[in-house]
């Protein structure tokens, strides 16, 4: 179970949260298999979709975020309720990649130097908020910066991290998300950026065991922070029976009749929490019906 730290500067300059993903990552490593680079990837992309999912102002929203790079990982997706409970999928979770020369794990070539990140937001309304930006160098909270900045004119700053053991447990992993709200002046986005280089990296300050609400005081020093919520965020995932079984039935009449016919019924695995579905010629059958009144 993940845990989000929520604050806002006494001046209502500054909004900013902070997760402890450590749980979150691991139950996906432990889901997916992921390699060392593809743990620290989906990790940082977990982490983040989680705060923007737990930022959204309406019961029942949700948030999907989507890297489509060229790296050696493929495509990287992430969904968030409101409540910040997420889930991931990594399209290579297997491929691993070599370190960096500084030592660090190799996100950037494993996400992609180029390519797309595009952020679905939906509010409940008619049609969903769709926002596409180009990578900025596949680092994760950098594009996801970039994303705010370009997409939703909202200066931001983002930072991730995932710290992998030896044997590919997740010793630390979590991320935090500081926005200028309307209003703010030059003198305190120099204050926030003196406050955050001197925070240092978000892996560091994870693994020496800071929470949430310590790191965003640290990040928030000077500014009288206000704490307004903190919550439990687990790793969820929401496929059920009857999803799938709608799924099937979208397929259309032909399909159906093909499965049954040919392939004698049909296996559907969730691609987020790898959970599998059978079906029998005969639920087919059941569900061609369906089709058919439909």
């Amino acid at each position: 179970m993940g845990k989000t730290v929520r604050m806002i500067s006494s001046d209502g300059f500054i909004a900013a949260s902070a997760i402890d993903a450590t749980d979150i990552v691991q139950r996906a490593h432990e889901i997916h298999g992921t390699s060392h680079t593809a743990s620290a990837a989906l990790g940082r992309v977990l982490a983040v979709t989680s705060l923007i999912g737990g930022g959204l102002k309406v019961d029942g929203g949700s948030v999907t975020v989507r890297f489509d790079g060229d790296g050696a990982g493929g495509r990287i997706i992430a969904v968030a309720a409101s409540d910040g409970a997420v889930r991931g999928w990594v399209e290579r979770p297997m491929v691993d990649l070599e370190r960096r020369e500084d030592g660090k794990l190799d996100v950037g070539s494993f996400v992609g130097h180029e390519g797309s990140l595009t952020i679905i937001k939906d509010l409940g309304m008619r049609d969903p908020y769709v926002g596409t930006v180009g990578l900025v160098g596949g680092e994760v909270a950098e594009d996801i910066a970039g994303y705010f900045v370009e997409s939703e004119q909202i200066p931001t700053a983002c930072a991730a991290g995932v710290l992998v053991a030896p044997d590919g447990s997740i010793m630390s992993a979590g991320a935090y998300l500081v926005q200028l709200l309307p209003g703010a002046g030059e003198d305190v986005v120099d204050k926030l950026e003196r406050a955050i280089v001197g925070a240092g990296a978000v892996t560091k300050l994870f693994s020496a065991g800071n929470g949430p609400e310590a790191i965003l005081r640290t990040l928030l020093a000077g500014f009288d922070p206000i704490k307004l919520d903190e919550y439990d965020t687990p790793y969820r995932c929401d496929c059920s029976l009857e999803r799938v079984e709608r799924a099937l039935v979208s397929t259309g009449k032909a399909a159906l009749q093909e499965m049954i016919e040919k392939d004698r019924g049909a296996e559907v695995t969730c691609q987020f929490c790898d959970k599998v579905y059978r079906f029998t010629s005969e639920n087919l059958a059941e569900l061609l019906k369906r089709a058919t009144r439909d």
